[in-house]
């Protein structure tokens, strides 16, 4: 389950809640689970609230993207309880916008990356080293392809 909370309502407009559930479903289906039994929360937020956030988090006090809180060190198996919280992203409108605009892409398609990319973080994913970067890449784009978007990179 994907709990979206839109603190910018433009993203009402771009669709995020639409995109939200076939994205992170597209995530959870190539890394080998299903999205019963785990809950994500999704913020649509704009460019100064992902600025704090990340100044707070990451000490880095620009707009990004995306980001993400995972809620375990390694991710849980589906277990006894209802839902198992996985984390948190957010997602900025503004960034999010001129991005797409940048790479020639719909909204829609870098949105719905963008919400995956946020979702395999959440599943213990990264791209620190350039290993790890083209496992995370390979997921993303398998996922993509399993909802009709071309390759991004």
């Amino acid at each position: 389950m994907i709990e979206v909370i839109l603190e910018d309502e433009r993203w009402a407009g771009a669709e995020l809640e639409a995109l939200a559930t076939p994205a992170a479903g597209a995530a959870m289906a190539v890394s080998g689970r299903r999205m019963e039994g785990f809950e994500i929360a999704l913020l649509g937020c704009d460019d100064s609230r992902i600025a704090a956030l990340n100044a707070d988090f990451r000490a880095t006090p620009a707009p990004t993207n995306v980001l993400s809180w995972p809620a375990y060190d390694a991710p849980p198996i589906k277990g006894a309880s209802p839902e198992i919280a996985l984390g948190d992203i957010a997602i900025a409108f503004e960034t999010c916008q001129r991005e797409a605009v940048e790479k020639g892409i719909s909204v829609h398609d870098h949105v719905t990356h963008l919400v995956i990319h946020g979702v395999l973080h959440l599943l213990g994913y990264d791209h620190i080293s350039d290993t790890q970067a083209e496992e995370m890449e390979a997921l993303e784009v398998k996922a993509l392809a399993k909802l009709g978007i071309n390759n991004p990179y």
